[in-house]
């Protein structure tokens, strides 16, 4: 059967669609308020694998042994097959950071020309934020020029208006 049979089967089938061996592939991400290169990334027509550092820059999530934490919450990982999520090649290890987006519900998107790939916030990284109702801090200049800090408002009532010529 040749390659792109083969390549279709496994898309049919929803098998994840890595080569055997590594070649370099470079991709941009956008995540977490800032855009970067990566190198390197197992080419998938659906997917896009990176190493566990790339991983960690994407989602804030870190490889360990017992899976793919964030600070106190861990999701199990295996790590000694190849699964939908995780794969070796060339002794390397891989992680899929888009079938893990499917899995936590980050949303994600992709411009296959450009090689671009945007993903949103983790929803269950940011459970914290909603539990305590405590806005993140940010900082804005008033009509005179001078920042000012919502935190410089900690423990007084603050209304904030917005508005937008659209």
């Amino acid at each position: 059967m040749d390659s792109w049979r083969r390549l279709l089967c496994a898309m049919a089938l929803g098998a994840p669609v890595v080569t055997a061996s590594v070649t370099a592939q470079a991709a941009t991400v956008i995540a977490g308020g800032e855009s970067f290169a990566l190198e390197q990334t197992l080419p998938d027509v659906r997917h896009l694998w990176v190493t566990p550092e790339d991983f960690t820059r994407i989602n804030g999530f870190v490889l360990k042994p017992e899976g793919a934490c964030f600070e106190d919450i861990c999701i199990p990982l295996r790590q000694n097959e190849d699964s939908e999520l995780f794969v070796k090649r060339d002794g390397a290890s891989w992680l899929n950071a888009t079938a893990f987006a499917d899995k936590v519900q980050q949303a994600y998107a992709k411009d296959g020309e450009s090689g671009v790939w945007s993903f949103g916030q983790v929803p269950v990284t940011r459970k914290t934020f909603l539990e305590s109702a405590i806005a993140p801090d940010f900082a804005l200049k008033d009509r005179e020029g001078n920042v000012v800090r919502l935190s410089d408002f900690r423990g007084k009532k603050v209304l904030l208006i917005t508005w937008a010529s659209w």
